[in-house]
């Protein structure tokens, strides 16, 4: 029997060894994404590539990505989240450490594609399966919880990434970071199911009693607004999080160490008190306001979009990093709430598969070119001025988040219903 099947009752503190778990696992999703932009400089000046090729190690990985996430959310709804969440972390942890042995650009470029692969499987079950442990009275602060592992897991790929490159090398960096995932591969795959219980987190109410297809997404108009607003926000954030330790080096004139620490400290922090103030407020007002989660990220989005511009255009570095960190706090503030949204307007039966549809969304239209693009950009223009065109894609983030809360209480409760 797979994990679908076979349930048995959990305790609170398995629960909370659950999520844990998958919070340390999701951590190591995003530093061994986000160390290869800490060893940009180092790459480029070994293999001696332009910023285009160097934005297409990063695109490489998000078309994976993208395109196995429809696949990978089918086999979440039919088959076993917690083999599909084990073996996922398996196979990027390896393309990480064979990243490490990577002798050239084509082979470094393959690497990156299967690191896509492996988090593809991972990024579209785990929300569900955190779902399928908690009940939608705690969602909203479960998932900031869950998804406080971004601005960690980015920074500390950063600094691990600018401490281990700058000592060591970058092909050090891939291989040092790729090795703890492959152990918590066992605990993961060991992961017991909860039984039954009357709500919507039971897998049983996925099995049989609601059903649902990919076309049943594309009539829901709350989920369409929710995700294009996450897409072009992750346009955004994909241009920004992969450049700007480069910006840090050729404008203010950091090296890979001081400018990877420095920024992954500023997105820690910023990350931290961003993502667990948004699910906090976000479940606050949503008490208030079926709209409250659309709200509280639409205001984030408007409210930061001016300290990036600030941030970029800032002569010196101390008022630099401090439009960066308020930039970055209301920018993280979304990432509860929003992803809330989803689990909140999709049937129980049809989770993973939303999340597929929404990853494949947010990086076909967001983060899988825009490091390419902003790398194109920064040929032609500079990096300053490529990476200005960042900000006024946040502004239709926020426009969108207003639109969709039109149409959230309504598939909302249609989905309750």
């Amino acid at each position: 029997m797979n994990d679908q099947t076979k349930t048995e009752p959990i305790s609170i503190p398995y629960r909370r060894y659950v999520l844990g778990l998958l919070l340390a696992v999701n951590m190591l999703n995003y530093i061994d994404r986000q160390v290869l932009f800490a060893v940009f400089p180092l790459i480029k000046a070994d293999l001696g590539i332009s910023d285009t090729e160097l934005g297409l190690l990063g695109s490489a990985f998000m078309f994976s990505y993208m395109m196995l996430a429809p696949l990978f959310g089918w086999l979440g709804d039919h088959w076993s989240r917690i083999k599909l969440a084990s073996g996922g972390l398996v196979v990027w942890s390896l393309a990480t450490v064979l990243a490490g042995y990577a002798p050239g650009y084509n082979t470094l470029l393959a690497a990156r594609a299967t690191v896509g692969v492996g988090e593809a499987s991972f990024g579209t079950v785990s929300p569900g399966l955190i779902a399928d442990y908690f009940s939608k009275e705690q969602r909203g602060r479960i998932l900031s919880w869950f998804y406080v592992a971004i601005p960690v897991g980015s920074a500390l790929g950063y600094l691990l990434g600018g401490m281990l490159g700058e000592r060591w090398g970058w092909h050090a960096a891939f291989l040092m970071v790729g090795l703890p995932g492959l152990l918590l591969a066992v605990p993961v795959w060991l992961l017991r199911t909860p039984r039954a219980e009357g709500d919507d987190s039971s897998p049983q109410l996925r099995k049989g009693k609601v059903s649902g297809t990919y076309t049943d997404l594309l009539k829901n108009r709350s989920f369409i607004h929710n995700t294009i607003a996450m897409a072009a926000m992750t346009f955004a954030i994909g241009g920004l999080a992969q450049w700007m330790p480069s910006f840090l080096n050729r404008i203010h004139s950091l090296n890979v160490e001081k400018g990877s620490i420095l920024f992954g400290a500023t997105t820690v922090l910023a990350g931290i008190s961003g993502t667990l103030a948004g699910g906090w407020l976000g479940d606050r007002w949503q008490l208030k306001n079926k709209k409250g989660y659309l709200l509280i990220s639409g205001w984030g989005f408007m409210i930061g979009t001016p300290f990036v511009v600030w941030a970029l255009l800032a002569s010196g570095l101390t008022a630099c990093m401090s439009a960066i960190f308020i930039a970055e706090f209301f920018l993280f503030l979304n990432t509860g709430p929003l992803n809330t949204v989803i689990l909140n307007v999709t049937a129980p039966s049809i989770r993973s598969m939303a999340f597929a549809v929404n990853i494949f969304f947010i990086h076909a239209l967001g983060d899988a070119f825009s490091p390419s693009i902003v790398g194109w950009f920064s040929d032609q223009w500079g990096l300053r001025n490529a990476l200005l065109i960042t900000p006024a894609v946040m502004l239709l983030a926020g426009l969108f988040c207003f639109i969709c809360s039109r149409y959230v209480v309504q598939d909302m409760a249609r989905v309750e219903g």
